[in-house]
């Protein structure tokens, strides 16, 4: 099977539903490396997790009307304290994940999200335009798995009719996404008759099917009796935002005596991307200059 970095959007003709459909092969396999390369130990369940949280803030991504950057992330204080997927208005993805207790991990006998998360788990949705407000929606993680956790969101916060089905193994994530819309094409009882049907239908599709079909198979399957528009596949791919410039912002926004501080204690500030492993250093010339070229452009 070839690899397939896309993402289908569809319409259900007539109605005020559509849908999206996602598979993830370089992307995730790229993220899955990073990920073990950072972390000491990253069980399977994990790295699966981190493959359904690329494949949700994807389908996510398809409300971005402008540019911009969408974040899904968890946090809580169990041995899993943070994950997070982010994707971009150009269609980049990357993700990450810490761990405190693989040991502890491994030895759950679920591997729901809520059990690595712990006791205080929060599921949030950022929204960071390049030019405007940031919007964050936080929901409790009450329910075990992700596809519930956002349909709650959703439900809560969005008061749109939502439905997630995600998926990921070793070598593929992918997600499937329907989703009410505002009501324009149709009146609200043929909405709603289309909803149940279509979800109904959405319901039938198991994980090794979402892993292993392409994504027009897997549409006709499930919608060959409804009337479905699809549009042109959009190619996305991972691409880590990290740059030089954006640690000088860092070391700026500590001040020049706390950087100073830590060259006292050490020959470099050193700055990892847990994203995708690029290491940034800076020697005492360098941060010097740093903060001098700052100091000259305020004046």
């Amino acid at each position: 099977m070839a690899n397939s970095d896309t993402i289908q959007h569809f319409i259900f003709e007539n109605t005020d539903i559509r849908g999206e459909i996602i598979t993830l092969d370089e992307a995730y396999q790229q993220v899955r490396n990073n990920n073990a390369a950072a972390e000491q130990e990253v069980p399977e369940r994990v790295l699966r997790l981190l493959g359904e949280f690329m494949a949700a803030v994807a389908l996510l991504s398809g409300t971005l009307k402008f540019e911009g950057l969408l974040t899904l992330q968890a946090r809580g204080d169990g041995a899993m304290p943070m994950i997070m997927a982010e994707a971009s208005y150009q269609k980049g993805l990357r993700a990450a994940v810490q761990i405190n207790d693989a040991a502890a991990i491994e030895a759950l006998e679920s591997a729901s999200l809520a059990d690595l998360l712990g006791n205080q788990g929060l599921l949030a949705i950022l929204i960071q335009p390049d030019k405007g407000e940031r919007y964050q929606g936080i929901v409790p993680l009450v329910k075990t798995d992700l596809a519930a956790c956002l349909e709650d969101y959703f439900a809560q916060s969005e008061q749109l009719g939502t439905r997630f089905w995600l998926a990921a193994d070793e070598k593929r994530a992918t997600g499937l996404m329907v989703q009410e819309l505002p009501q324009q094409l149709a009146d609200a009882e043929t909405n709603a008759e289309h909803w149940q049907t279509i979800t109904a239908l959405a319901e039938t599709i198991k994980d090794d099917e979402l892993l292993s079909l392409d994504p027009h198979t897997i549409l006709y399957r499930l919608f060959n009796e409804e009337d479905v528009r699809l549009f042109d596949p959009q190619t996305v791919s991972f691409q880590c935002s990290c740059s030089e410039e954006r640690c000088v912002g860092t070391i700026l926004s500590i001040g020049q005596d706390e950087a100073q501080l830590i060259l006292s204690e050490q020959d470099l500030i050193t700055m990892d991307c847990h994203f995708c492993g690029q290491k940034y250093q800076f020697g005492p010339q360098q941060v010097e200059k740093i903060f001098a070229e700052a100091n000259n452009a305020q004046h």
